[in-house]
C-alpha cells in the first residue's frame, strides 16, 4: 500500500463528515433511526448514494437541492477521502460518508428512515456466480425495502446492459436467490429507459448529473440506462 494511500486513511479519522465503521463497531450505531435529528440536526429526508466512490451523485443531488441529508456510502477510503475533500471544498455540510459494507445496511439505518438511494454506475458482477454481488440483486433489495420508507424511491443509473436487464428482471420476480428470498412485490417499476439522452422523453435536472464513470462510458458511444421503482 503506498504511503499516499496509508495518510489519507490516516485523515479519514479526522474529517467531520466521514464516519468509518467495521465489523466490530457496527452494531449499537448511535445515529441507527436518527439520522436527520441527532446527526444532521434537522428534519430533512435522507438520500443515500450507495457504493458512491468519490460521491459525485451525492455532491450533485446536494447542489441542486440542499435541503435533504444525502449519505454516501462506500468501503474504498481513498474514494471517500476524495468525496468528503471535494463536499468541505464545495460547503456542502448536507453530505456525509459513510464507510462500511453495503451488506450492513440494516445496521446503520432504521425501518423506514430513508426516502431515496442512488445507485450509479456500479460494479455489475457479470460472472454468473456473483449475481448475488449486483446492487440490485433479492439479496440487497431486501435491505432496501427496509430501511427504505413507503413511497420511497430507488434511482438506477448504469451503462450495462446485462445488469440493467437482470434488474428489470429481478423487479418482475424472474430472477431468485434462494438464499436471500425478497418479496419484489412491495416494488413498483414507475420508469424504465434504456438511453436517456436519446429517448426523446424530458431528462429530470438529477439525471444531468454525470460521474466520471458515466463521462467515459459516453466517449465510448454507450447508452445511459435508468430504471425508477417505488416502495409501495
Amino acid at each position: 500500500m503506498s504511503k499516499n494511500k496509508l495518510q489519507q486513511f490516516a485523515d479519514l479519522d479526522t474529517f467531520k463528515n466521514v464516519l468509518q465503521y467495521g465489523l466490530l463497531q457496527k452494531t449499537n450505531f448511535p445515529y441507527k433511526g436518527k439520522w436527520a435529528s441527532a446527526y444532521f440536526k434537522n428534519e430533512n429526508p435522507i438520500v443515500l448514494e450507495l457504493a458512491c466512490g468519490k460521491g459525485e451523485y451525492a455532491i450533485g443531488l446536494a447542489e441542486i437541492n440542499p435541503n435533504r441529508n444525502y449519505i454516501g456510502v462506500e468501503i474504498k477510503g481513498n474514494r471517500i477521502w476524495t468525496g468528503s475533500k471535494n463536499a468541505t471544498n464545495k460547503g456542502l455540510q448536507e453530505v456525509v460518508f459513510l464507510r462500511t459494507e453495503i451488506e450492513w445496511l440494516t445496521d446503520f439505518f432504521a425501518d423506514e428512515e430513508v426516502s431515496k438511494i442512488w445507485i450509479t454506475f456500479c460494479d455489475p458482477y457479470l460472472s454468473i456466480t456473483k449475481k448475488h454481488k449486483r446492487l440490485t440483486s433479492p439479496r440487497f433489495l431486501n435491505l432496501y425495502q427496509q430501511v427504505l420508507k413507503k413511497g420511497g424511491t430507488i434511482n438506477v443509473k448504469i451503462d450495462d446492459e446485462t445488469l440493467y436487464q437482470y434488474t428489470l428482471d429481478v423487479l418482475a420476480g424472474k430472477e431468485t436467490i434462494e438464499k436471500y428470498p425478497c418479496d419484489v412485490s412491495v416494488f413498483e417499476l414507475l420508469e424504465n429507459r434504456n438511453d436517456i439522452y436519446n429517448d426523446g422523453k424530458p431528462l429530470p435536472e438529477a439525471l444531468h448529473i454525470k460521474t466520471y464513470y458515466e463521462k467515459k462510458h459516453l466517449e465510448k458511444g454507450k447508452k445511459i440506462k435508468y430504471i425508477l421503482f417505488e416502495k409501495r
